[in-house]
């Protein structure tokens, strides 16, 4: 299924706050991104009947499998774009947050790959 933007960034905000605290509502979720409570609420029906969460009785969001797959891939994305903005092209960390929360959105797994590759030979190159 395709999945936009802005799903994508629930799904990364959902695995980031759960590996940070263990648990994650609603709220959180709102708090975390600056969204409204009905933004995110309507936004977690699409991800539920979508199987990329399930929503527990006492207000907890967990990921499923897929949804886990899905985040962690996105995460993996945003952590590349961000070492090479850095480190490769010397930006500020803020700046290379920024532009690896735009950016890991819409570029190709073909590129993604490839810049993996990149990456990898430039942190050789400076040991």
């Amino acid at each position: 299924m395709a999945l936009h933007e802005s799903g994508e960034d629930y799904l990364e905000t959902i695995l980031l706050l759960h590996n940070k605290t263990g648990h994650v509502r609603s709220v959180d979720i709102a708090n975390k991104l600056g969204y409204s409570k009905p933004s995110v609420s309507r936004a977690m029906g699409i991800l539920k009947s979508s199987g990329f969460i399930e929503m527990a009785s006492d207000g907890q969001i967990i990921l499923t499998d897929k949804g886990k797959k899905r985040a962690d891939d996105i995460y993996s994305r945003h952590l590349l774009f961000v070492e090479f903005y850095r480190d490769v092209l010397g930006v500020s960390e803020e700046t290379a947050n920024d532009d690896a929360c735009k950016t890991e959105h819409i570029v190709s797994e073909e590129t993604v790959s490839k810049l993996r590759e990149f990456v990898s030979e430039q942190k050789k190159q400076r040991k």
